[in-house]
């Protein structure tokens, strides 16, 4: 995959809590100018972010759960509904940690089967792990639990805890889930260096809130 490619994985990610739509409608016009794959807003934003990138090919991406993972299940499935219905056609659930340490990975199943089952057919379904706070062990099991449900990613990160995508994180995830489904790197990604290690390691999407930096370096090398 050339630099140039590499672009086209890109998620461009804005989830911050002072995020006005001003900034929602410039990276949804950034997203077209350079060819990302999705932009990545809080639930409140996706009417908008859909708006803005109607007939373009630009995915709208929207958080669930986030940024703890810990809504009741109920509460997960609400959101993703909603944000669905207003155009979202990508959602990023943040998996039940604490459950998980606790060591209730039935509920922890029963959650992703019922979001993977209410996506499918209607948006990409991405479950996000949270790795930094997880033993290899408990993401083994996460990666385990979204092949059987029928998840079409999982990804390292929200990028609102102190460790973000690394490379044995992805390779790990993708040694587990195989071809099954994909891997998306996501948190404290910071130049193009980082990203072609992820990508090298098996990740087919880049969560990004430095998208525009990075993809302007990789076009001025190709003299764009």
């Amino acid at each position: 995959m050339t630099d140039k490619e590499i672009i086209a994985l890109f998620d461009y990610t804005l989830l911050k809590a002072d995020t006005s739509g001003k900034d929602i409608e410039r990276i949804c016009a950034e997203a077209m100018q350079y060819g990302f794959a999705a932009v990545a807003v809080n639930p409140y934003y996706v009417a908008l972010a859909a708006k803005c990138l109607k007939g373009s090919p630009v995915a709208v991406c929207s958080a669930v759960g986030f940024p703890t993972g810990a809504h009741i299940t109920e509460v997960k499935l609400l959101e993703a509904e909603r944000a669905i219905e207003h155009g979202a056609t990508e959602v990023d659930m943040i998996i039940n940690i604490g459950a998980l340490k606790t060591g209730d990975y039935d509920y922890v199943k029963k959650e992703i089967f019922e979001f993977c089952s209410l996506a499918k057919g209607r948006a990409i379904s991405k479950l996000v792990l949270e790795a930094c706070l997880l033993t290899d062990d408990e993401k083994r099991a996460v990666c385990e639990m979204a092949v059987e449900c029928g998840a079409d990613f999982v990804k390292t990160s929200t990028g609102f805890q102190p460790g973000g995508a690394t490379v044995s994180d992805i390779r790990l995830m993708k040694e587990v889930v195989g071809d099954f489904c994909l891997v998306k790197a996501s948190g404290g990604i910071k130049d193009l260096a980082a990203v072609k290690a992820l990508v090298d390691a098996g990740a087919r999407r880049i969560g990004l809130s430095v998208a525009v930096p990075i993809a302007k370096s990789i076009l001025e090398n190709y003299g764009e």
